[in-house]
């Protein structure tokens, strides 16, 4: 076997998402392996990894599967087609762009909810050590 491919468990192992979630991807057109081993096993290249880490960042920021692949549709055709004309690659451009501000307000958005709950947190902790006794208070 070509040492640039890798079956679906590496692939796991090194995205972090389960075998199912990727076979979904497949199913949905978002990832197709790069090839099949003799025995019918998916084989994934460095580039297919990358293409699900993308994957995997957008989904948290609560991007759809079709977000997902119009974006990756169009970072294919910026690093594939060299063909493209000026206004072409700019229509491009512009979507990128628009999934990068989108990108960015979700982030600030996060940002926000992790800032309120990690006040929460604060405050159940300052709450258990002003309701849990001392050591020496135990004793006496």
């Amino acid at each position: 076997m070509d040492d640039k491919h890798m079956q679906i468990g590496e692939v796991a192992a090194r995205t972090e998402l389960s075998l199912r979630t990727i076979r979904h991807y497949e199913e949905t057109g978002l990832v197709v392996p790069s090839a099949r081993s003799q025995g019918g096993f998916r084989l994934y290249t460095e580039s297919d990894v990358q293409r699900l880490m993308v994957i995997r960042r957008m989904k948290p920021l609560g991007f759809t599967l079709d977000q997902m692949r119009d974006l990756l549709d169009a970072t294919d055709r910026l690093d594939t087609d060299s063909d493209l004309d000026t206004s072409e690659r700019d229509v491009l451009l512009d979507r990128v762009r628009e999934y990068e501000q989108a990108a960015a307000e979700q982030v600030d958005k996060l940002r926000v909810q992790l800032s309120r709950a990690e006040d929460f947190a604060a405050t159940l902790r300052a709450r258990l050590r002003q309701d849990t006794p001392t050591p020496s208070a135990v004793r006496s």
